[in-house]
Formats: C-alpha cells, sequence, structure tokens
C-alpha cells in the first residue's frame, strides 16, 4: 500500500514592516498590519515565522511577535536581528538578504517556505524577488493586502501566493557571475586547470547542472576523473537547493542476478531464498538527491528496462512487492564503453541510451591534457598532506624532473589520474625530511615505465621499433645498452631536436614548464649538458634534420 504523504510545515521568512506593522494598543486590532494578517487567515496554517529586524525596531519586532503569538499560538516566531545601515541602498540591501540565504539552513525535504513580500522598502522587495526566483532562498512568494475575503475579521486583510519570471533581470549579473565562478571551480575540485577544452566542457556542464534535473553521461577513460565529478555536481546542487536527498553510488559492475534487482529497486521480505528481510533499495534511497551509476555498460537488460521506468514515471516496482513505490532522483550515469556498439551488439537498450544521452559529456584522458599534470600534482601533494597531517614538497631539481618527464609524450598514463595519484603517494611516503629529491623522482619513473611497458602501453619496449626522431634508433647512436627508462626519455628529446631549427629552439620546448621560474633561462645550454652526459651533440644526433629549407622566392 502506498502511505498517504506527509504534510510539510509552512515556514514563512519576512521582514519587519516599520511603518505598516505599527500600532498601538488597543486600536492597532482595528487596522491591518501585514505580518500580524498572515497569522490570522484561517486557511494559511503557519509553523514558523522567521522575522527579520533592524536593531532600531526590535521593540516593534517584539509586539509583533507577541501578537502572532496571541492571535495563532501554533506559530513559532524566530526573531533574526538583520544588519542594515540604508535600507534604500540597493547593493547594501542585496548583500545582506543573499548572506542570510547561504547562512540558513533550508530543509526543502521536511518544510514548505514561503517569502512574505509585502513589507519591508521596495529595494528589498525587489532583492526578495530576484532571489526566490534565482533559488537563493527556496521559496514561493507570498503577498498580502488589506483587501480580505467578505466576512473576515477586521484588519486581517487578504493573502496570494505569486510566481514571477525574472529571469532576465540583470543589475546584479556581476554578482551572479562570481558565484558561477564558484560552481565551476567546485566542479574542478578548487584546481586551476590549464586545459581550455576541458575547461569549456565544465563550463557548460556547471549551466546544465544548475538549470536541469535531466540524467546526465559522463564517459571517457578510466581514471579520467567521472566518480569525483559526479559527487561535485551534487555538491553543486544542494549548495543551489536543487536537491535536498542523499548522494547515492552505485558500481553496476558489482551487479548480478536477483541481487542486481534488488540492490537497485528493493525486495519485500520473501521475495527470493535467503530475502528474510525488507530492503529499499538505492534508487529509493536516492529520492529528492541523486544516484550515480558508475559502470552503466554493465547493467543487465531487466534492470536496464526497470531503470527506463523509474526514469520517466519515477516509479518502479521492488522484487515481490504487489505495489510500486515513488522516488524522485537524478540520475548521472558513467561509463568508459562505447555504448552505441553496445546497443548495436544488443547489449544495451537503445531507448534507454536516448533517455539518459540528452546532455553527455566526454572527459579526456590526462595524456590528452598535460597542461592540467602540474596543477594536480600540486593537488595531490595537498591531498597527501591532508590525510597524512604531513606536508611533502618536490625539490626545484626534482619537481622539473617529474614534470620533464610526465610532460612528455614518453609518459602515457595509462591509468589517468589514478597514475598520478599513486606515483605521488609513492613519492611523498620515501621522502625523507618531507623533501623529495630528485634520486626519488628518478626510481619513480622508471617503476611508472615499467608498468606501463607491461601493460602494452607506448610500445611494447622503448627499445622496440623505430624511434619517434625519425629514421634509426639510438642502436645507431652506439647506445643500445642504455637502462629502458634512459632510452625512452633520450628517444623523445633526439625526437625535438631533429623537429627543431636549433638547439635554442629544442631547449625552450623541452624546459617550457621549468624556464618560467628561473632567473637564468639558457635552455640551450641546458640541453647541451644533457646531451653531453650521453656523449652526443647537436650535430651528431642530426639536430633539425625534419626541417624544412627555407627557400628564396621565385
Amino acid at each position: 500500500m502506498n502511505s498517504t504523504p506527509r504534510h510539510k510545515p509552512t515556514v514563512v521568512i519576512g521582514l519587519v514592516g516599520s511603518q505598516l506593522d505599527k500600532g498601538s494598543a488597543p486600536a492597532r486590532w482595528e487596522r491591518w498590519r501585514p505580518t500580524v494578517g498572515i497569522c490570522q487567515q484561517p486557511d494559511l496554517l503557519i509553523e514558523r515565522l522567521e522575522l527579520l529586524y533592524q536593531a532600531s525596531d526590535r521593540g516593534l519586532a517584539e509586539r509583533v511577535r507577541d501578537d502572532v503569538v496571541q492571535v495563532s499560538p501554533q506559530t513559532r516566531v524566530v526573531l533574526r536581528e538583520f544588519p542594515l545601515g540604508d535600507p534604500w541602498d540597493f547593493e547594501e540591501v542585496f548583500g545582506a538578504l543573499h548572506d542570510f540565504s547561504r547562512a540558513y539552513d533550508f530543509q526543502e525535504r521536511e518544510e514548505e517556505y514561503l517569502l512574505h513580500i509585502t513589507t519591508g522598502t521596495h529595494v528589498a522587495q525587489i532583492c526578495m524577488f530576484l532571489l526566490a526566483e534565482s533559488r537563493h532562498i527556496p521559496a514561493r512568494l507570498l503577498q498580502s493586502s488589506p483587501k480580505g475575503q467578505r466576512g473576515a475579521m477586521k484588519g486581517v486583510g487578504g493573502w496570494r501566493v505569486i510566481d514571477l519570471d525574472l529571469s532576465r533581470y540583470d543589475r546584479l549579473a556581476s554578482r551572479f557571475v562570481r558565484e558561477q565562478g564558484e560552481a565551476t571551480t567546485l566542479l574542478k575540485g578548487g584546481i586551476a586547470t590549464r586545459n581550455a577544452a576541458f575547461n569549456r566542457l565544465i563550463d557548460e556542464l556547471e549551466l546544465v547542472a544548475r538549470r536541469s534535473r535531466e540524467p546526465i553521461l559522463l564517459t571517457g577513460p578510466t581514471g579520467a576523473g567521472k566518480t569525483q565529478l559526479a559527487r561535485r555536481i551534487y555538491d553543486l546542487k544542494v549548495r543551489q537547493h536543487q536537491l535536498g536527498g542523499d548522494y547515492v553510488v552505485v558500481n553496476c559492475a558489482t551487479l548480478r542476478g536477483d541481487g542486481a534487482m534488488s540492490a537497485l529497486f528493493g525486495h519485500r521480505r520473501g521475495a527470493y531464498t535467503g530475502a528474510a528481510e525488507g530492503r529499499a533499495g538505492l534508487l529509493k534511497s536516492a529520492d529528492q538527491g541523486l544516484v550515480f551509476l558508475d559502470e552503466i555498460a554493465e547493467l543487465g537488460l531487466d534492470e536496464q528496462a526497470m531503470l527506463l521506468r523509474a526514469l520517466e514515471t519515477r516509479r518502479f516496482l521492488p522484487l515481490g512487492a504487489d505495489a510500486e513505490v515513488e522516488s524522485d532522483f537524478q540520475l548521472i550515469a558513467g561509463t568508459n564503453a562505447d555504448l552505441v556498439e553496445r546497443v548495436e551488439r544488443g547489449l544495451f537498450r537503445a531507448d534507454l541510451l536516448a533517455r539518459i544521452n540528452l546532455w553527455s559529456f566526454e572527459l579526456p584522458g590526462l595524456a590528452e591534457r598535460r597542461e592540467d599534470i602540474e596543477p594536480n600534482l600540486d593537488y595531490e601533494l595537498q591531498r597527501y598532506a591532508e590525510r597524512q597531517g604531513e606536508r611533502v614538497r618536490l625539490n626545484r631539481e626534482a619537481r622539473e624532473r617529474f614534470l620533464g618527464f610526465a610532460l612528455s609524450e614518453a609518459a602515457v598514463w595509462r591509468a589517468n589520474f589514478r597514475d598520478l595519484s599513486a606515483a605521488v603517494v609513492r613519492m611523498a611516503t620515501l621522502a625523507s625530511g618531507g623533501v623529495v629529491t630528485e634520486e626519488v623522482v628518478e626510481g619513480e619513473l622508471r617503476r611508472l615505465s615499467r608498468q606501463w611497458q607491461r601493460a602494452g602501453g607506448a610500445g611494447a619496449s622503448p627499445r622496440s621499433g623505430g624511434d619517434s626522431g625519425g629514421s634509426g634508433g639510438l642502436a645507431e647512436l652506439g647506445l643500445e645498452a642504455l637502462d629502458d627508462f634512459d632510452a625512452v626519455q633520450l628517444r623523445h628529446v633526439i625526437a625535438v631536436c631533429r623537429r627543431s631549427a636549433s638547439l635554442s629552439e629544442a631547449g625552450r620546448t623541452l624546459f617550457a614548464v621549468s624556464r618560467a621560474r628561473r632567473r637564468s633561462r639558457n635552455d640551450a645550454d641546458r640541453l647541451r649538458k644533457y646531451l653531453k652526459k650521453f656523449e652526443l651533440d647537436w650535430e651528431s644526433i642530426g639536430g633539425g634534420c625534419l626541417v624544412a629549407p627555407v627557400r628564396g622566392g621565385d
């Protein structure tokens, strides 16, 4: 059986009217006072009245509170001092109301909010309109007037709830732009990402997250950050008062058989062997919240059919139940699989793909976002410090060495950010006295190279096949006996030299990250010294051999 929906208590938020709410005993009961009047309405039951007042109106606020308690004993009045210098200063009033909205603990699942817009200056009323329209205050607008229904008590007046579309109001655009910037920073985890394509993706995703409750599909390789991004979308929606329920994560690859149905949709007691107790299911747990279905391509066809119905009707049937249950959740799905190809093979429902593919965002791998490796390196070091309570840093040489490798083609980043995170943890753990040295970095880079070679990344071996610098290989330079790690790096250096017109140009390319932080920027000298370690020079490696010669005019 479906239970009757529980009535939410009504909470009214309003300003004390320094003129309209005035009155002295006993004549005050003969005149209309908006704040007292809304609490006298027989068809408007107010559980709590949040009354904002300026310090100079405290006496008036206390008198209004006492009168409300007299006419509506069930209404609890909460007086909140509202610091305001000039009630006609638009920026000051909006700022004060905006600060109130961010500090107030709205409980939308438990309470219904009305914003009383009759009292206060016209400036305050406009600001309250804007904050309600932008959902900073998740409330409908309550308007009262001195004219009530025929037969109503004198001084009570009337009331109505109104809705207005102020979406084109842009007087405070700069403030909202700043908030939008805060939202995108939240989605990026506070990391100052530099990749232009990724930043454009996040900008669009921020708009979708704020304006839509339709499903979102996050695609991209394993380790690209889909799980973390889904969590940040949830946090953003909670901050915008769009969600009041829980965040539920489900890895569909772990769901099999009856256990899959039960985990997602719940079951009744005795629904199958071993079901000794009932279970609500994860979709029910996400009511009014957000569910992230990771690896959705692994979901069975039966579960896909039920999920589609749940998305379209907000209703589904638990195992063994004879009545459907409701759950109003938002879905984010994640996958590293090609869902179109899965549909063609009959492994994924075309109608479900159409339903979840309205907003699709493909996250690039780390190798496609090499500009973001340095800020993410700093982020991972900060995370390590927070977890371990110990701050660790890379010294200058170690940092340059790590970034030089990380930004090169030799670093394939097969597991994407998971590889980077693991590398930082290993280096920080081996750091002596909180400082990662170049020696520690060299060991980590050798470990990464071996790991990727075993997994088939960047070719089976750094010596197999031709090198990326053109014809020939290291053997022709008499360097076939190098360690794998040195061979991978040297091949890349030679390839850059052969593509560059001069030693200086090659040096600028290879040391682009570290050069910005040095007083001396003699990149050619640094490159010359590096080559000398292997008894090489610009001429011996064929520097500039792939650069087209400059021809004179015809």
